[in-house]
Order: structure tokens, then C-alpha cells, then sequence
């Protein structure tokens, strides 16, 4: 997302270019709103869902509070599929992931994982018995502590220490970069390594699915491929599941099975990832042309 600021004012929106170009995050509202008369029906989603639906939200209303942010949200991913939520600032992508994690209110409507309902779950039941992890944001590593103790956090629901620290010596063994710095502080890594390092912790819970919230913020281009590397090995080898909320659409998109695209807690497009890529409208509105 860019910013663009005159002398008086500042235009926020996607896009490129000097103040007069940028697309203000209203009229990329208003403008993807546009783009379908109405958004995709239950059944489209269903066709575009690998086999049956592992991850599965039907006719959800949440938010926080009182307030309502998602308006009868229905959600598909099959399992072993990656889905990429793009969308403008305010559209309700990251209430998606707090809902299914249970971070909001649920005023109705339903959240089916591997066919089992957690919707009213607490975050600790979804987490130990329903699969279900959330990376969070950019500086969610505990900086003081090694890289060995913040993995071991990441197993805090374990039933046993050494069942947690079987898990994150699988971690080592499988990141390099990490082994060779078990022992120092995370404060010292490199915003790709402390990345790294957030989503190896939600693996030590083994998940089935991972809710990955802006995976590329605050990333150099570097890091960036990276990450998106370490993320789709885990959905091609591992077989996890990925729900993510990503800014950077295009990398999302070429990274994702599916997107949807959400417009004021709705889904206003949903497709194929290469095919959202190729929407020309898709492209002037959120890939920059």
C-alpha cells in the first residue's frame, strides 16, 4: 500500500504514482464493490474448494463489541489448499482470521474445521485439539529470550515439556538458520529469521491449519521470497492448510490456490489466484496497474 502526501493533504490507497494517481482507499472501496453486482454465491465457493471443505464458514456475522465488521461471511478452503484475503484497509480481512481463531464476537453463523464445529472454541481449545495456529503480525518474538525458549513457547499447551522439546528440535532439524542461533537471543535475527522463527513456533503444536496474518510486512524483498518459500513448502510437503491476510496482493496471489477478494466485510470476487492475477480490474484496484 502506498502514501502519497501534498502539501495539505495525504491520499492513502494502492497504486503508484504521484498524489493525483493514487487511488484513495474510498474509491477502491466503492470501485471493487463495483467490479461483480454481487459477490459470489456459496456454491461458486464450493466449486473452487479442492475436494470437501477442511476449513469452512457459513453465513458468519462478527466483530467486536457491538460492532458488526463481517456481514454473512462464507468462507471454503479444502484441505492442503492456500487461500489469500485481499481487500482495502477496513474490508474485514484480518476479522476473518480473529474470528476463526476466536478473537471476536460471533453474533451468528458457523466456523467448521475438519469437520468439526468451533465457533464458539476458546483460542487454547482451537489451538491444542482443533489444529488451528495463528501467526501473528510482524514483532510477536519475545526479543530477550533465546530462539530455543520462544519456540518452547510456542508449546506451552503440550501435555509434557518434552513433547514440546521433541517438536522444536524437529525445528532445527529442518531450519538450518535457526539451529545456529538456538542459543542466542532473538533480538539479534534478521527480520526474515525473526519470521521464520514466529511461524516455526506455531508449528510445534503441530497444526493442520495455519492462519497467517501479513506474512511480508516489514520485510525486505529478500526476506520476503523467503518466507513465501518456508510457507508454501508447509502447504506442498507438510499438507497444511493456509488462510492468509496478505497487503502485498500480487505476492499473495502468485503464492495462493485462491483468493477472494472482501469489500466492507463481504466477499465482492473470489477465483483462482492466477486468474484473480490476470482480472485487469483486480489489477488496476489492488496490484498497482
Amino acid at each position: 500500500m502506498s502514501e502519497q502526501t501534498g502539501t495539505d493533504r495525504s491520499t492513502r490507497g494502492y497504486g503508484s504514482g504521484d498524489v493525483s494517481t493514487v487511488i484513495s482507499v474510498e474509491d477502491v472501496t466503492r470501485q471493487a464493490r463495483a467490479i461483480a453486482e454481487q459477490g459470489p454465491s456459496v456454491a461458486e465457493l464450493d466449486a473452487l474448494c479442492v475436494g470437501e471443505p477442511f476449513v469452512e464458514i457459513n453465513d458468519l456475522r462478527a466483530g467486536y463489541g457491538k460492532m458488526q465488521i463481517l456481514h454473512d461471511f462464507n468462507l471454503r478452503v479444502g484441505k492442503g489448499q492456500s487461500l489469500c484475503l485481499i481487500g482495502p484497509n477496513g474490508a474485514g480481512k484480518s476479522t476473518v482470521l480473529h474470528s476463526v481463531f476466536g478473537f471476536t464476537n460471533i453474533f451468528s453463523g458457523s466456523i467448521v474445521v475438519g469437520g468439526t464445529d468451533v465457533t464458539r472454541m476458546s483460542p487454547q481449545q482451537k489451538l491444542r485439539s482443533a489444529g488451528i495456529a495463528y501467526i501473528l503480525q510482524d514483532k510477536s518474538v519475545f526479543p530477550g529470550m533465546t530462539v530455543e525458549e520462544n519456540l518452547l513457547m510456542g508449546g506451552f499447551l503440550k501435555d509434557k515439556p518434552a513433547e514440546a522439546k521433541a517438536a522444536a528440535e524437529r525445528v532445527f532439524d529442518r531450519y538450518d538458520r535457526l539451529a545456529a542461533r538456538r542459543n542466542k537471543p532473538a533480538g539479534v535475527l534478521s527480520g526474515g529469521e525473526r519470521r521464520l522463527l514466529e511461524i516455526s513456533r506455531a508449528l510445534v503444536m503441530e497444526p493442520d491449519v495455519l492462519l497467517v496474518d501479513e506474512p511480508s510486512i516489514g520485510l525486505e524483498p529478500r526476506f520476503i521470497d523467503m518466507v513465501f518459500e518456508i510457507l508454501n513448502d508447509l502447504q506442498r510437503v507438510d499438507g497444511k492448510t493456509i488462510v492468509m491476510v496478505e497487503q502485498n496482493a500480487k505476492k499473495g496471489l502468485e503464492f495462493a490456490d485462491l483468493g477472494y477478494v472482501l469489500v466492507s466485510g463481504e466477499i465482492a470476487l473470489a477465483g483462482r489466484g492466477d486468474d484473480l492475477l490476470e482480472n485487469p480490474e483486480v489489477g488496476r484496484l489492488f496490484l498497482g496497474g
